[in-house]
């Protein structure tokens, strides 16, 4: 594997990314992984690493580059904690829209880059991200193939940019995890997220994982559950290898 950890020039400053791939078998289809809210860490680049022994060129840039933060973790269990409130000033500090902008930022870079395909480029989002992925499939229809939302917050809005009317804007196959348990995407909002993906056309499936809580994929929470971690690694994989090859 080779890996690096690098400053790329965005639209309001310069995103910390970090950035792994096969050191053989190049170019290798990109995969933007686009960070929770609790900020980079080292699960995160564990995780990154894991999705590049797939055989992919992936991106996890810092999203509060903005605000001057990078690593906020570990968090206090304490909800009302200053931490907490400071993470959720950052998580609210985002936009869709600032968002792809750093995208196109990202992936411009990784066009110059031998390592990378940018014809063949997927994306993933946990939590506060996961309406970043499918936005990103959205804005790039032509060579985004596939993006996953898990356990995603925001995915049905009055905007018009909300992530449950994307099949209406593009081919992508999309994948939603949702957790049977999360105060985020309560169980009552699952309907409304599969009617309004059949309506807009889009070639998506909708999971449920029973018993487990928001967060579940994270090997370093308390409330990590590693079966159906697993299942998303292998829901994740398969998304990836049928689009991206």
């Amino acid at each position: 594997m080779i890996e690096r950890q690098i400053d790329i020039a965005t639209k309001d400053g310069a995103t910390t990314t970090f950035i792994v791939h096969p050191d053989r078998g190049g170019p290798h289809p990109i995969i933007l992984f686009f960070m929770d809210a609790p900020a980079i860490r080292e699960e995160l680049r564990d995780m990154a690493r894991r999705f590049a022994s797939g055989g992919y060129y992936v991106m996890l840039p810092n999203l509060y580059y903005r605000s001057g933060v990078m690593e906020i973790w570990p968090m206090p269990a304490d909800p009302e904690a200053p931490e907490r409130k400071r993470m959720f000033e950052l998580m609210e500090s985002l936009s869709i829209p600032k968002v792809m902008d750093d995208a196109d930022a990202l992936l411009a870079f990784a066009e110059k880059d031998a390592a990378a395909d940018s014809d063949r480029v997927g994306a993933v989002g946990y939590c506060m991200s996961g309406q970043y992925a499918v936005s990103l499939a959205v804005r790039y229809p032509d060579v985004v193939k596939a993006a996953a939302s898990i356990y995603g917050v925001r995915l049905i809005t009055e905007a018009s940019d909300s992530p449950h009317l994307a099949g209406a804007r593009t081919k992508a196959e999309l994948y939603f995890a949702c957790a049977e348990r999360d105060h985020w995407m309560p169980m009552e909002m699952i309907p409304a997220l599969e009617k309004g993906l059949a309506a807009s056309g889009a070639n998506a499936e909708v999971e449920i994982y029973p018993g487990v809580d928001h967060g579940f994929a994270f090997p370093q929470r308390p409330i990590y559950d590693k079966a159906a971690a697993e299942r998303h690694w292998e829901r994740l994989m398969s998304l990836f290898r049928r689009n991206l090859g």
